[in-house]
């Protein structure tokens, strides 16, 4: 297997906009830790490889203690072989780190191994931070970030953009202050409404307005411009990095590459099928204390593997290959993908180049929608 990732279903307080799977109620913490370990005891025999990557994902890592996070990293290092030089990521969030139950520092996740953080920042404004009930401070933050890259040299920020009311200005500042850090990584998302959020219910009761397309798509090509500008490569839909900063373990996702999710939730991958844990974090300890992994699966049918290869492909810098098309699907789905793509590049909106079909700078924001039309249902 070629990365591993590690799903801590906990949060301090739920974000209005997440639909992830999580609890803010933190008692059950210490079991689901040895459940993790059991986890990963149990399915050491799927990596046969070693781990290029390890991702912390959630929820929010950062609300273990030190002691957790250690015994994690033991379990680790006892059952798999990490290859030399592997990327391993942590999610934090600023917050954490100034509570006064916190047991993590920069200088433990240093020692453990980590070489690169993923920080959920989202905003530095206190307004939109409140809109989406984050619960750090924009100055918090700032002074987190400041600390972090102390330590690490391999550093991403997580903004968030068409939130309501923000304007184009206070969104360039986000941009900017961001870059002020001299980090070499930014993801940035559009804000969606799920509907199993706060943030659905807020604004159906007309207490939030609506989010707005058009104001979001003025955020994205902002981004673009005054990061490409800064020498970021845009290599990813909502991704840029720094030449020799993309994300190893998100590349590997959009490559279609093998790996192994462990904890509620969860999913893994083989290339032929896909698993899943069940989303219950109760039921996920009961059944893995028994020695049962608490997964459900599905085999990937030749259509499934081919509409996923599309919705990624679209999403990167270098597009769907042509060739590696018809290698692993065949003259039918080569020609049906050339037939559909048709419309879109006489619209602009797709180019076909040195035998890859990628979106054009006018599709970018479209491609999520160019990709599905794309699919062979």
């Amino acid at each position: 297997m070629y990365s591993l990732y590690i799903h801590i279903p906990f949060c301090r307080q739920a974000c209005h906009y997440c639909d992830f799977h999580f609890s803010t109620t933190l008692k059950r913490k210490p079991q689901m830790v040895k459940a993790l370990c059991k986890e990963l005891e149990l399915r050491r025999v799927e990596a046969s490889t070693p781990l290029q990557t390890i991702y912390f994902g959630g929820g929010t890592p950062s609300v273990l203690t030190s002691v957790e996070l250690q015994e994690i990293f033991s379990t680790i290092h006892k059952h798999y072989r990490i290859a030399s030089g592997a990327e391993i990521t942590m999610e934090v969030n600023p917050d954490d780190f100034f509570t006064p139950k916190s047991e993590l520092s920069l200088e433990l996740l240093k020692e453990l191994g980590i070489n690169r953080l993923s920080i959920g920042v989202q905003s530095f404004f206190e307004e939109d931070l409140l809109l989406m009930n984050r619960a750090h401070t924009a100055e918090q933050a700032k002074d987190f970030i400041a600390q972090a890259v102390q330590y690490f040299d391999n550093i991403t920020l997580d903004l968030i953009y068409g939130i309501p009311g923000m304007t184009l200005d206070r969104w360039k500042e986000n941009i900017l202050q961001a870059l002020s850090f001299g980090i070499p990584h930014l993801s940035a998302y559009a804000l969606t409404v799920e509907p199993r959020t706060a943030l659905y219910q807020f604004i159906k009761k007309g207490k939030i307005p609506p989010t707005n397309d058009g104001q979001a798509k003025e955020h994205f090509y902002l981004l673009k411009d005054l990061l490409e500008a800064k020498e970021f490569i845009h290599y990813e839909l909502s991704n840029f990095g720094k030449e020799g900063y993309f994300s190893r373990n998100n590349t590997a996702y959009w490559e279609q590459k093998p790996y192994i999710g462990i904890g509620p939730s969860a999913h893994s991958y083989t290339g032929e099928e896909r698993m899943w844990n069940i989303s219950h974090n109760i039921k996920y300890i009961e059944q893995i204390s028994q020695g049962i992994l608490p997964q459900e699966r599905e085999t990937l049918s030749l259509k499934d593997r081919y509409n996923e290869r599309i919705m990624t492909g679209l999403r990167i810098q270098k597009g769907i290959s042509t060739e590696a098309i018809e290698r692993d699907f065949g003259e039918f789905f080569l020609n049906y993908l050339k037939k559909e793509a048709l419309p879109y590049i006489e619209k602009g909106l797709l180019v076909y180049h040195n035998g890859h079909i990628i979106t054009s700078e006018k599709g970018l924001f479209l491609s999520d929608g160019i990709a599905s039309d794309l699919f062979m249902l």
